[in-house]
């Protein structure tokens, strides 16, 4: 009897769902900048991504790149990249602001606030439109070792709009890379970001309907997003902004201002000052 209600209990854990964590990243976390990692390094952007597969109008081998819901993959990052577990060595870019792992995305939509039913990071996942020709399209860099630096510059949204451009960069480093103090091993990138959803996801004019996502997610509902992510005003909370994380994902904090005096500090500070005063004084007399 006893081993039957045991059976029944282990059943109904397995059959329970266990839900997801998402870890909020505070906006706090971002660091005021107006260029990508690659205006500081040099050496550009990168080719054009050519598309491989996607969805609606993805041109696929089109080699201005424009396109619509498309992605190019799979593409070997030149290492191996652990992230939520596992460990990758290839990946797919996504037309739609993000880079996926196992499988290609054409969803223009973020579901949930990871985003995707993949392992995926989004600098910014939103419906990318890059068939306008006042668009630009998205970038791919590989000529660094241990380093992947994929851009989105200045690119329209659904449906073929132009009349406002997001640029924005993501950054990937392999553990062969060694890393410069204040930076880490996955960076986020933003210029100008004037829209934040496109008119099939609910948006009008770049706004409204479900905005971008910004984070990391497993594909099955674990993640971390920014503070703000599928949220109106996403957009202006990146605009020129970056923001590094370690290989925990973890945000590395921002440079500090310098360290802030101890109250014994000042108090002796504060002494110094009256001492130099009286000492001043003493002389004009």
């Amino acid at each position: 009897m006893r081993r039957l209600t045991l059976a029944l209990i282990l059943l109904g854990l397995a059959s329970t769902p266990v839900s997801a964590a998402v870890v909020t990243i505070p906006q706090t976390a971002l660091v005021p900048s107006t260029t990508y990692y690659t205006d500081v390094i040099g050496g550009g952007i990168g080719p054009v991504a050519v598309m491989t597969g996607g969805g609606n109008a993805a041109n696929v081998g089109v080699a201005s790149g424009r396109n619509d819901d498309g992605f190019m993959g799979p593409v070997t990052l030149g290492f191996s990249l652990a992230f939520f577990g596992n460990t990758y060595t290839q990946f797919f870019a996504n037309n739609n602001g993000n880079i996926s792992f196992n499988a290609g995305i054409a969803a223009f939509t973020p579901t949930g606030p990871t985003g995707a039913t993949v392992p995926i990071i989004s600098p910014f996942f939103a419906d990318v439109d890059t068939r306008n020709e006042a668009s630009g399209v998205m970038h791919i860099r590989k000529d660094i070792s241990n380093e992947l630096i994929v851009t989105w510059d200045a690119v329209g949204y659904f449906g073929s709009h132009a009349d406002k451009l997001n640029s924005f960069q993501l950054v990937v480093r392999g553990p062969g890379f060694s890393i410069p103090s204040g930076e880490g091993a996955i960076g986020f990138f933003y210029k100008g970001m004037q829209w934040e959803t496109g008119d099939q996801s609910g948006g009008i004019g770049g706004f409204g309907g479900t905005q971008a996502a910004v984070g990391f997610g497993d594909g099955s509902g674990n993640g971390k997003v920014l503070q703000g992510s599928i949220a109106s005003g996403i957009s202006g909370v990146v605009n020129n902004h970056h923001i590094w994380f370690d290989v925990a994902l973890q945000a590395i904090p921002p440079p500090s201002q310098g360290p802030v005096p101890e109250p014994a500090s000042l108090l002796l500070l504060g002494s110094g000052l009256v001492a130099v005063g009286l000492t001043r004084l003493r002389r004009r007399a």
